[in-house]
């Protein structure tokens, strides 16, 4: 039986008071220190940890060559990634979701949902109920994945943090700590690990509550410029991840420096608004400049069909991803989400469609975490547009199979039974209607159940067997490294 989770953020848009004045963006320093070694395992003491007003632990220094080595141009839109060591970066909105089971939601009121969520404060409920949350969730799948993370974040000295980087530690994903010249030790709250609460009611709807819906500005706007460690985080990654919760921690104009050091040293931006991109659309000026500078600057963008209808005003969804194409200075990818009906992967030269995994759904928490994991996966590693929606629908799959985000999030094995099992949706009808309507279309990918269907069609639509991308996906899946598109 399918459960089905309505998440109901109880938000009231909140205004941002910028305390940003003097950021300025310097070279980094050729002789930094790198972070330190990524062990599957890590040593939890090596790590540069996100403890307020901490100081960078032993870090060892190691050369950075700026000539980097420069992946394949492949299919996949002209991507071009640079070698370096850390794959992918997440950026901010590190809490702990301390899950509960309530007879009913949380009040709409805003008074009352303060008086709920501070009486459900008042002691720690049991650590069975806490989990890691937040781009913890993007993270966690990403390292399973086998891509090698860095949570860049604030987290308090606390009970909950300590809880926070054990878990990210175990996971393998190291953490650098985002604190700015504060005054927080005026302060305490400030200086504390963000708590979600995450209410469920005995219908599985979701409820989400955190002191970040109370505040006046972001949680973390004492946070005003990059230190040198987390300017040579980014500069190391591969991607850096952001989403629109990044502004429950961060000033936009923060926000923005952030995403511009990212473009000048190289990163590529990820960039998912989530349910935050309805109300920053609406927000202060500084915020909807700082959404449309995500929209431009990104290198990828993902969205759902709404999120994409919502701001194009154009329902087709591919339509939808080939205007946000257009509008974006450098954007190579453009995600759709269409839930049960699949995925789509627009870039200047190619439609890529995927049909979802039929799974029984048990929670959709963290769903859209775990599939921009595998997204960032087939970026990283060039991998044929189909193969990578493919993967990325198996992970959002095996996540869904499970109960809540953090460390339910999907397991390398789930996503293997997944794609060997190859039980596809019946949606083809649907998408193959949605690409007859798009006219001059460039080259289409449509990955069909069919087996032994590969060849070309109409209006040149490539149908690609589940059985070809299987037997790609596979071998890589299973022995822990993912595919790299040979050259053809």
């Amino acid at each position: 039986m399918h459960h089905h989770a309505f998440a109901l953020k109880f938000h009231s848009s909140p205004h941002y008071a910028l305390s940003l004045s003097n950021f300025s963006l310097q070279s980094p320093n050729q002789l930094l220190p790198i972070i330190p070694p990524f062990a599957r395992v890590p040593n939890v003491s090596s790590f540069v940890c996100l403890r307020c007003r901490s100081s960078a632990a032993d870090v060892s220094p190691v050369k950075y060559a700026d000539g980097s080595s420069i992946g394949s141009l492949g299919e996949n839109g002209g991507i071009v990634v640079a070698d370096k060591p850390i794959d992918v970066a997440t950026l901010g909105n590190l809490c702990v979701d301390i899950v509960l089971s309530v007879q009913e939601l949380p009040p709409p009121s805003r008074g009352d949902r303060k008086a709920f969520m501070d009486e459900l404060s008042i002691s720690p409920p049991d650590k069975k109920y806490w989990e890691a949350g937040g781009n913890c969730n993007m993270a966690i799948a990403a390292a399973r994945l086998g891509l090698n993370c860095v949570a860049i974040g604030h987290v308090g000295d606390e009970i909950y943090g300590e809880f926070l980087l054990d878990v990210l530690h175990g996971e393998g994903i190291s953490t650098v700590a985002l604190d700015g010249e504060t005054n927080a030790k005026d302060n305490s709250s400030y200086c504390e690990t963000l708590i979600c609460w995450v209410l469920v009611d005995p219908l599985q709807r979701h409820g989400f509550c955190s002191r970040a819906d109370f505040k006046e500005e972001p949680a973390f706007s004492w946070i005003t410029d990059l230190s040198d460690e987390v300017k040579l985080a980014i500069r190391q990654s591969k991607v850096l991840f952001c989403n629109g919760y990044d502004f429950d921690d961060f000033s936009p104009r923060f926000i923005m420096s952030t995403i511009d050091y990212a473009a000048k040293v190289g990163t590529a931006v990820f960039f998912d608004p989530g349910p935050r991109g309805k109300s920053l659309s609406k927000g202060t000026p500084d915020e909807r400049r700082a959404l449309a500078h995500f929209f431009r600057m990104s290198d990828v963008l993902l969205l759902t069909s709404e999120e994409a209808e919502a701001l194009t005003g154009i329902r087709n969804p591919v339509k939808a991803g080939q205007e946000i194409l257009r509008n974006g200075k450098g954007t190579k990818w453009v995600i759709v989400k269409m839930g049960s009906k699949g995925s789509i992967l627009v870039t200047k030269s190619s439609v890529s469609v995927a049909p979802a995994f039929k799974v029984e759904v048990v929670d959709t928490v963290g769903c859209g975490d775990s599939f921009v994991a595998a997204i960032a996966l087939g970026y990283i590693r060039n991998m044929p547009l189909v193969n990578t929606l493919t993967i990325a629908n198996a992970v959002g799959a095996a996540t869904a199979m499970g109960c809540g985000a953090g460390r339910n999030v999907a397991k390398r094995h789930q996503v293997v039974d997944l794609v060997k099992a190859s039980k596809l949706n019946d949606e083809e009808k649907f998408l193959e209607e949605l690409l007859a309507k798009i006219p001059d279309s460039p080259k289409i990918n449509l990955l069909s159940k069919g087996i032994g269907k590969d060849g070309s069609n109409k209006q040149q639509m490539e149908i690609v067997s589940m059985e070809k991308v299987v037997s790609e996906l596979l071998p890589e899946l299973e022995h822990g490294r993912c595919c790299v598109k040979s050259s053809s």
